[in-house]
């Protein structure tokens, strides 16, 4: 069996590829020039490096002609306002080329790694103050403050998927929460760990949902050999609050906790602190608007839907903390 895996070198996409490579199938990687490969660094020579973009029409076609499956990573996650123009480009017109191409040959089944941003958030005006949401697979998009750019390009790129499977194509779309693995820390959710490692004294109000990035590969690979198409998943173990995941790390990790709250009423402050900071060292911000207000949310997410379908359980928290923790420390 031949898999394409598009942002294979990413957290998710990495993750998939050892699955795939550990059943003994055929992995190709659609991967820009250049794109580091480290997550990868041991299986380079089990993987065929097919050099291209998602927005290369010419390089996804050749990558895509001869594969039997195609599971879609590669996006753009980003807060910064800088960023924006390219993240609705690799997110929305990206999906739509593989799509396409994916419609063109005869590929047996696309999934499409979307995120849990893309369901939405309820607008908050609707709902009473510190009520607690809990969302599922049925919730529909609304236009709401609280929902980023991110999930706004993400949403438009899952569109896409939707339009394909209109058209005949089989594709399944997963929608993971945020994702715990051992990556590179100075980017995405691991930076989470590289913030306790260092001992920063802050924690915020609100709840994290979380998955283990094993669990989210291990989902794709049993919806690509299932029979299971034309729906949507939610991958989510669990929820926990910020303070006390930063508290599970820093005790992993053999570090201090973290010990002073910050309100919304500071993080706004952060926010805007960190904007004029960023702006003059020409950096990106450790906190923005749309990450300072979506972490003061207290919204849950169900997982019993992809729990029955595929008869999955998901790792415990403690487990998956342990193991990053063991995975980035052994890295330094």
């Amino acid at each position: 069996m031949k898999v394409l895996i598009t942002g294979a070198t990413g957290l998710v996409g990495s993750a998939v590829a050892r699955k795939f490579l550990q059943d003994k199938h055929q992995v190709t990687a659609l991967v820009r020039p250049g794109t580091d490969k480290s997550l990868l660094a041991d299986q380079i020579e089990q993987i065929t490096w097919a050099e291209g973009d998602i927005l290369d029409l010419s390089s996804l076609e050749k990558a895509i002609a001869d594969a039997d499956f195609v599971v879609h990573t590669a996006a753009v996650v980003s807060f910064v306002p800088a960023d924006r123009k390219m993240m609705y480009k690799v997110n929305v017109e990206g999906t739509a080329n593989v799509v396409n191409v994916c419609l063109k040959y005869p590929v047996k089944k696309l999934c499409y790694v979307s995120s849990i941003a893309a369901i939405g958030r309820p607008d908050p005006r609707k709902a009473g103050a510190g009520e607690e949401v809990v969302l599922d697979e049925n919730h529909r998009w609304e236009n709401s403050p609280e929902n980023s750019e991110y999930a706004k390009s993400k949403y438009l790129g899952e569109l896409e998927v939707w339009r394909g499977i209109a058209e005949g194509l089989n594709a399944v779309i997963v929608n993971p929460t945020l994702i715990l693995g051992g990556g590179d820390w100075n980017k995405s959710s691991t930076q989470i760990f590289r913030y306790i490692y260092q001992q920063k004294p802050f924690y915020t109000d609100g709840l994290a949902n979380y998955v283990d990035v094993e669990d989210v590969a291990e989902v794709i690979v049993r919806l690509i050999h299932s029979d299971i198409a034309g729906e949507r998943f939610l991958l989510n173990a669990g929820s926990i609050s910020y303070k006390n995941l930063f508290f599970m790390i820093a005790d992993a990790m053999h570090k201090k906790r973290p010990s002073f709250r910050v309100g919304t009423g500071l993080a706004g402050v952060i926010w805007r602190v960190e904007a004029v900071r960023t702006w003059l060292l020409g950096t990106k911000p450790l906190i923005t608007k749309e990450t300072a207000r979506s972490a003061a949310r207290k919204v849950t997410y169900r997982n019993d839907k992809i729990k029955n379908a595929l008869h999955f359980d998901f790792q415990p928290i403690e487990k998956t903390v342990q193991r990053v923790s063991e995975t980035l420390l052994g890295k330094i």
